[in-house]
């Protein structure tokens, strides 16, 4: 796997306490989506963990993994825009 890096980060909110971080890149968003994940598989957060992954091996453009990260993050109330 290669890290397939955002052109924006996005940012997203993440603990008990709601510490922020900035994920720029697919493997940052692989790790928050396999390890830290509130609403761990539902269907956007498998679409995303899907459009990462696939990223990551070159298969699909790392923008079109940020959305599919982007909307899981949203539906998980984490992003923070």
């Amino acid at each position: 796997m290669q890290t397939a890096w955002f052109s924006k980060p996005v940012l997203v909110s993440v603990g008990v306490t709601g510490a922020t971080r900035n994920l720029s890149n697919t493997q940052q968003a692989i790790e928050l989506l396999t390890t830290h994940w509130r609403d761990a598989g539902s269907l956007k957060h498998q679409s995303a963990l899907r459009a990462c992954r696939r990223a990551a091996s070159g298969d699909m453009s790392s923008d079109v993994a940020r959305e599919a990260f982007v909307e899981a993050a949203r539906e998980a109330h984490i992003l923070v825009e």
